[in-house]
């Protein structure tokens, strides 16, 4: 292999291992290969070895390179010379610098050094001057010093014997001005001199004394008993008396339940905390809490009961439990008041502000009990009243666009106004994306509020919150399917011809709930998925077996099947209101003695009415489609189609063995035809919802048509009022060519179901389509 090979990390590690050697203080360290190297095994890298062989490495290089590679190892090896020799060159340039620097600091250290020695001898003796004449001073003055402290012992107790002998004096005093804690101090300070001197020099004092103590212990005991007292004035009494020596033991019981009867003053009633909260609206109230509650009535009282508790620890050590226990409960009550008060409709700065005087009770009590560790505890009974703030906050969105819905119900009863499906429509879109932000905007209050109690609980408030939207959307599609009637026990006649006009609100309900759920869909979960996104993001207290809390795209896919279900279910009303108009058109009459068509029938009308309410009802909710599949001259039908020369061949025939013959020759010609799509997709737009059903009421026409039998005036009959509609309803619709397919097909359906299948003269037919058009143009006229 030719040396020109050699990475250029190869050769500066050879400098440095040669750079390296040169300054080693031991050769033998200079290479790590050095010890492991043999001639046995040399390589073209023992050149930086101690033990490096010319020949060897001569031989090895020659053997393993051409003579071009030779060459080119001697450029290389003149090239490295050369650079070793400029750094070795400038190595030395550096030591020399270093050495020079080093000098010229020594030379400035002993410049300084010079005359330090003088000075410190000059010091050492001035401090043995002062020495020596602070000696002498203390010498002089060591008789004086003596002789003024003994007079300063002799003072002090003289000023304590004064004390002794004035000390049933002060307690007198004391007793007077009912300072017993002063007159308690007086006499534990001299008790010692008591029991040293009390049966001589003092006897008559300590006597005097011990009768005004006995004094002070009856009355400290009667202030102990009286309930008029406060509690912190039984619990200093108390104090005392154990000063004093008396057994207190006996009283732990009675003042433990004095301390619990006190608790039910203590407990937030709900009255105090809806005034609280008005108050906290108050800006001139705002951010200052002993406002909100009189210092009197509730702070001042939970101060006066954290002061008693701190004297019950002081005089019964070992009752920390039982006041764990007492102040415990007292959180628990101020709790299940909260919870009382979050069943009524609250926002959020109502919860802090009663969250915030609940935090100042436990703080107050825990400066006096921590061992009780109110402010975990606290966050434990915290998370219901939360949770159920949250909860509550969802089911109030839910009441307001349950009321957005159902108000169109009473505003068509009271009376009918043609955009009332939209009025409803935008009011529920409105509850449900503004509520649903204005909800996020109250529970943000809650995330940014410093209050301790609810930092700890962010974590618990956004998982809270993520869980709430998506129960919310779940149990807001179960009341979507119980206000269309899918959950309803009792059955309701839809079909009714004359239906009430609750039968038609409810149907303009279901169409304003599908548009509505594709509204959730497309629009309302997006963005609030996008604001809890923002906002709301991280939690992690849920457990991670049940997944995420939030789920866009299953709530989406819900409402995506919902909002089809319910256009469906709009259709499918709407159309049996219609079958049940139709079904009594064909199955009253004797179709076979049927008279004479001498006008259209007025099932016609009634139908174009049903088709008119639908259609004002989807214009109200749904967007204008396109029309399409419109039939042209070219597929052999006009844009009347009241005269197809086709058709009226055909039916001309009078005939009876000709005109079935005739149909049967029309159904051969259906398998040659262009094939027409019938029923296709519903989109949510006007004209394919109404093309849908009418499309479904033609179908239900043509059985109906199938179940009866006609004579020749009944055929025509027939004949006569499907051409009336098929211009007013080719306008309605979207898919013409299959409604022209469908209106032919009961057309045939009848002449198959006809003894004597001939059809009237266009002429007359003509005639009669126009004169049932002059009688609706004068009718409108009249009405208007």
């Amino acid at each position: 292999m030719a040396m020109d090979d050699v990475p250029l990390d190869d050769k500066a590690k050879r400098m440095r291992d040669l750079l390296s050697s040169f300054y080693a203080p031991d050769p033998s360290m200079s290479s790590p290969n050095s010890t492991s190297s043999t001639p046995k095994h040399a390589t073209l890298d023992a050149i930086n070895t101690t033990s490096f062989d010319p020949d060897q490495y001569m031989n090895l290089l020659v053997q393993k390179s051409n003579l071009e590679g030779i060459l080119q190892r001697h450029f290389e090896m003149a090239a490295e010379i050369k650079n070793l020799d400029t750094d070795l060159q400038m190595l030395v340039y550096e030591n020399y610098n270093k050495f020079i620097s080093a000098t010229d600091t020594i030379k400035r250290m002993k410049s300084n050094i010079v005359g330090m020695e003088a000075n410190m001898e000059h010091l050492l003796e001035k401090i043995m001057s002062v020495q020596s004449r602070s000696d002498a001073v203390n010498t002089s003055l060591f008789e004086k010093r003596e002789h003024i402290e003994k007079l300063h012992r002799t003072r002090n107790l003289l000023r304590k014997v004064q004390i002794i002998y004035d000390l049933p004096a002060r307690l007198g005093k004391c007793i007077k001005s009912e300072a017993y804690a002063d007159a308690v101090r007086y006499y534990t300070g001299a008790m010692p001199i008591f029991k040293a001197y009390g049966d001589s020099s003092f006897q008559d004092c300590k006597r005097a004394s011990e009768e005004a103590v006995t004094i002070i212990i009856r009355n400290l005991q009667g202030k102990l008993f009286s309930d008029a007292e406060s509690i912190q004035a039984r619990a200093e009494a108390a104090v005392l008396l154990k000063q004093l020596d008396f057994p207190v033991d006996s009283l732990q019981a009675k003042l433990l339940e004095k301390l619990e009867q006190s608790l039910v003053d203590l407990q937030l009633k709900v009255e105090e905390i809806t005034n609280a909260s008005v108050d906290s609206n108050d800006p001139s109230k705002q951010g200052n809490i002993s406002e909100l509650v009189p210092p009197t009535a509730h702070e001042a009282s939970v101060q006066e009961f954290a002061e008693a508790v701190r004297a019950y620890r002081v005089i019964f050590p070992d009752s920390d439990e039982q006041l764990t226990k007492l102040v415990q409960d007292l959180v628990t009550k101020h709790f299940e008041s909260t919870e009382q008060y979050i069943k009524n409709r609250i926002c959020a700065a109502d919860l802090l502000c009663v969250m915030r005087i609940i935090w100042t009770d436990v703080l107050l009590m825990d400066d006096v009990l921590s061992e009780a560790a109110l402010p975990d505890y606290s966050l434990k009974v915290a998370q219901g009243a939360v949770k159920q703030y949250v909860g509550n906050a969802f089911s109030h969105l839910l009441h307001d666009i349950s009321d957005a819905l159902t108000k169109v119900r009473n505003k068509q009863t009271e009376g009918v106004k043609e955009d009332s499906l939209q009025v409803a429509l935008e009011a529920s879109k409105k509850a449900v994306l503004q509520g649903s932000m204005d909800l996020l905007l109250d529970f943000r209050q809650l995330l940014d509020n410093n209050l301790g109690l609810l930092v700890k609980l962010r974590d618990f408030i956004v998982d809270w919150v993520q869980e709430g939207f998506q129960d919310f959307f779940g149990a807001l599609d179960d009341h979507f399917l119980l206000l269309s009637g899918r959950n309803s026990s009792a059955p309701r006649d839809h079909g009714s011809i004359d239906g009430t006009q609750g039968d038609r609100v409810f149907a303009g309900l279901v169409l304003v709930l599908a548009q509505l759920s594709l509204f959730v869909e497309q629009t309302a979960i997006p963005r609030i998925t996008e604001e809890v996104a923002a906002s709301f993001s991280g939690g992690g207290v849920r457990d991670y077996e049940r997944g995420p809390a939030f789920v866009p795209g299953e709530i989406c896919r819900i409402f995506h099947s919902a909002s089809e279900k319910f256009l469906h279910l709009y259709i499918n009303m709407r159309t049996q209101r219609i079958s049940v108009l139709l079904k009594k058109r064909f199955t009253t009459p004797n179709w076979v003695k049927h008279k004479e068509p001498r006008e259209v029938h007025m099932f016609v009308d009634l139908f174009l009415h049903e088709l008119e309410s639908i259609g004002n009802e989807v214009k109200q909710i749904l967007p204008e489609g396109l029309r399409r599949h419109r039939r042209t001259d070219s597929n052999g039908s006009t844009a009347s189609s009241r005269s197809n020369p086709l058709r009226e061949e055909k039916l001309s025939r009078s005939h009876t063995q000709r005109a079935r013959s005739q149909l049967l020759e029309t159904h051969l010609a259906k398998l040659f035809k262009q094939k027409v799509e019938i029923f296709t997709k519903v989109e949510f737009t006007q004209e394919s919802v109404v093309t849908m059903v009418v499309k479904l009421c033609l179908k239900s026409l043509q059985e109906f048509v199938r179940l009866q039998t006609f004579n020749r005036s009944g055929f025509q009959q027939i004949q006569l009022d499907i051409q009336f509609l098929r211009t007013p309803i080719r306008e309605a619709v979207e898919d013409e060519a299959a409604i022209d397919f469908l209106l032919d097909e009961v057309i045939v359906a009848a002449a198959e179901r006809c003894l004597d299948p001939s059809p009237l003269e266009p002429p007359i037919l003509e005639k009669l389509i126009q004169a049932k058009l002059a009688k609706t143009k004068e009718q409108s006229t009249t009405s208007s």
